[in-house]
Formats: structure tokens, sequence, C-alpha cells
């Protein structure tokens, strides 16, 4: 058994088993609660469309429960019901994760040009949810209906007369904050699925570029550990090779003093990772 295949089998907490040519192993995999269902089936008894159901995971009002043996996430019937019995349902949960693209869309609702909303947009006063690339190889925000809404009741100055200070200088500087509002939200609902120490610092490495990663974490075998635990794209993350290099740029932190704070946020989950392993020898290289 290699390195790699020695931490990957400490990290999952098990021993992973070795595939001989002479003596085919044979997996068997374990039957399925009948108290789960797949995310499909979970969509429709939801009465969601398949990316509002992804949003519904990703904002945590939908929240998944251990996988299948292939790794598919599973939804509790417990949690299914939990969320059908709400008041309103399914009306009230629709609008929860209705969603809007691009900065038309998202102007009409706020009753305000397609200009001044990218002004707001890049200068961080709304955080978009999620994105997409269109087929210019342009990146197309997606925002909360529900929170532009609301940002709308909390802001009515900031949708007429002209731009702040503050603003105009962002606007001089020619900042846009989405992307890395985007992240921030995006890390965040990560860490809050999970408790695990590894996990949580897998999710804090995978923004980071590559060489900040290597000088964070010098050590291959925790970089192993770390990437076994990235978290997946986002949903609607492209497959065409051309878009997923557009998109790719997003997951990662680019400014410097984000840079540092997804690093010095790394440091610290790191430590706590560590500490695990030593007291219990369950996750992580020993």
């Amino acid at each position: 058994m290699d390195v790699a295949t020695q931490v990957l089998s400490e990290v999952r907490g098990r021993v992973l088993p070795v595939i001989r040519a002479a003596v085919p192993s044979v997996v068997r995999p374990e039957p399925l609660p009948d108290a789960a269902v797949g995310g499909a089936r979970a969509a429709g008894e939801l009465e969601l469309t398949r990316p509002e159901f992804a949003r519904a995971v990703q904002l945590g009002i939908v929240r998944a429960g251990p996988p299948a043996p292939g790794g598919s996430p599973r939804y509790a019937r417990a949690e299914l019901e939990r969320i059908r019995s709400a008041e309103g349902f399914p009306q009230t949960l629709r609008e929860r994760v209705e969603a809007v693209a691009g900065a038309e869309a998202a102007g009409a609702v706020l009753g305000i040009s397609p200009g001044r909303f990218t002004r707001l947009a890049r200068c961080g006063h709304i955080t978009p949810v999620g994105y997409r690339i269109n087929r210019y190889r342009v990146v197309v925000w997606l925002y909360l209906a529900a929170e532009l809404r609301e940002f709308a009741d909390r802001e009515p100055g900031l949708l007429r007369g002209g731009a702040p200070p503050a603003d105009r200088e962002l606007l001089a500087a020619k900042a846009d904050l989405r992307p890395r509002k985007w992240r921030g939200r995006h890390v965040g609902l990560l860490l809050r699925r999970t408790a695990d120490p590894w996990e949580r610092a897998a999710v804090l490495a995978s923004v980071l570029p590559e060489e900040e990663l290597r000088e964070a974490v010098p050590d291959p075998a925790e970089r192993i550990v770390l990437a076994a635990l990235a978290p997946p794209a986002p949903y609607g993350h492209p497959q065409i090779p051309a878009a997923a290099a557009v998109a790719a740029r997003l997951l990662r932190a680019e400014p410097a003093d984000e840079v540092h704070w997804y690093r010095t946020s790394l440091d610290f989950a790191l430590t706590g990772a560590r500490g695990q392993s030593k007291s219990t020898g369950d996750r992580g290289p020993m």
C-alpha cells in the first residue's frame, strides 16, 4: 500500500481493501435505509426543481443525512416531513429558494435599473448566492429574490440618488466585490454543515491558491488529507472546459487580504485537527 493510500485510509478511519489481480474483491453494497431517499426523489416530494432543491441544501434549509454507500447524498423521511409540515408549504419554501439571474432580473425585483444594481452588487451591498457561466464565458450572478426584497426594505436610500463616497472610491478603483462576497458566503455555508476539524480545514484550504496552500501546509501527507476531504464544486459548476476554467477562478481567494484571512483561519483549523488526530488517531496523518 503506497503512502497516499495509507493516508486516505487514516482519513476515513478504516483500513482500505487491497485489490489484487489474482483474487478479485467483491464489494457488496450495504442496503439503503427505507427511511432515506435520494436527491431527485426528495426534490419531487418537496415540490422543488433540481436547482431549487440544490439551493435549499446549500442554504441549510434541507439537511442531508448519511450518504449512500456510493457517496450520493440521502435525505431522511423525517427531514422531508419536517419541511412539508411547515406552514405555507410549498409556497413559502419556494419563496425562500427563489433566485434571479443577472442585473436586469435582479434590478427588476428592486425596481431599479440594471446599471444601478450592478453598482450596488460590485460595491458589496448585495451578496450573490450562486453563479453560472453563459455561452459567452461571462459570469452571471444569481441572487435570492427574498434577500433583494429585504434589502429594498432595509436600504431604500441606496435605491435612489447618487452613490455614497465609499462606493465612489470603490468604483474609481474598478473594484468588484461580488466574487469575494460569494466566496465568503459559500465557505460559511460549508463550515456550518460540518463540525469535523479536518473537514473544516479542507473547506478553508479549498479556497487558497495552490502556492499559498503549499506554504501553509508543507506536509504532503496533510495536503492529501485536505484534498480528499475538499468539498465538491457548487451545483451548476460548468463541465465544459472553457467555461469551467472561468468558474474555477471564482473558487480561489484573490486579494492579498482575503488570502491572508483564509490562511490564518486554516492555520487555526489545522491546530484543532492535528490535536484531534493526536488524541484519537481516527482522522488525518499521524
